[in-house]
């Protein structure tokens, strides 16, 4: 199970690309999230036709406006390539359909439609309401082979999927968290409000401005971490 992300900035970080990742799963190749900058990043090192599924935390622009893009690009360009878009339940997959429907007309045309629960070893958290007032979010829980690794999406208020993670079996547990380092933005959770939740997880921020991050956050960022960007498996790939 690895993680390789696209980006990890925020809305408004466009330097650093739209948080996302592509997550070998299983044998499985699955793009978390697909903002506006994403489908750009995909086809300049020619990624699209790996994508098996497509996963998403919420329908923000910046996590789902290049969605069509990437849709329209594999059923035109790519040969027996139609990713399954996974849903955690049916209102999330009925917003998704709509929210594609006024950009593709008949999105089962370029994307199969399955629950989650068809596809073992995800969890999703429903987040409803921490980032932004009755706006639906998910985090996501990916476990394989002992190992378990947490992807936050977009909350400003952390305290829930913690709750829970302490509610699972003990295991080491790698966590992707959105972070922020102005604490005046309550749609993304503060770095000193995971200070006190940090003891038994690792820890790493996305979702940010690194050149924010001040000398007192204790978290490594994604964006510092080679072996989880874009440009190891690019690499690897080389190699």
């Amino acid at each position: 199970m690895k993680f390789t992300f696209l980006g990890t900035g925020g809305a408004f970080d466009v330097a650093y690309g739209n948080s996302a990742a592509l997550v070998e799963f299983k044998g499985h190749t699955l793009l978390l999230d697909c903002g506006f900058t994403v489908y750009p990043t995909l086809r300049e090192h020619q990624l699209t036709r790996g994508i098996d599924y497509i996963l998403l935390t919420h329908l923000h622009n910046d996590h789902t406006g290049s969605l069509a893009n990437v849709l329209l690009h594999c059923h035109y360009f790519n040969p027996n390539c139609r990713p399954t878009i996974l849903y955690p339940d049916d209102d999330f997959r009925d917003e998704l359909y709509e929210f594609l429907r006024l950009q593709l007309q008949k999105p089962e045309k370029y994307a199969e439609f399955m629950p989650l629960s068809e596809l073992p070893g995800i969890t999703a958290l429903d987040t409803y309401g921490l980032h932004a007032e009755r706006l639906q979010t998910y985090a996501y829980i990916f476990e394989d082979h002992g190992e378990r690794l947490v992807y936050s999406g977009d909350i400003g208020q952390p305290e829930a999927l913690f709750a829970y993670l302490r509610g699972m079996p003990p295991k080491a547990t790698t966590v992707f968290h959105d972070i922020t380092f102005s604490e005046q933005n309550t749609a993304h959770t503060y770095y000193k409000k995971l200070i006190p939740l940090a003891q038994d997880y690792h820890i790493y921020g996305y979702h940010c401005d690194p050149t924010k991050s001040p000398t007192d956050n204790p978290f490594p960022l994604v964006y510092h971490q080679p072996e989880l960007m874009l440009s190891s498996l690019l690499q690897e790939a080389m190699h």
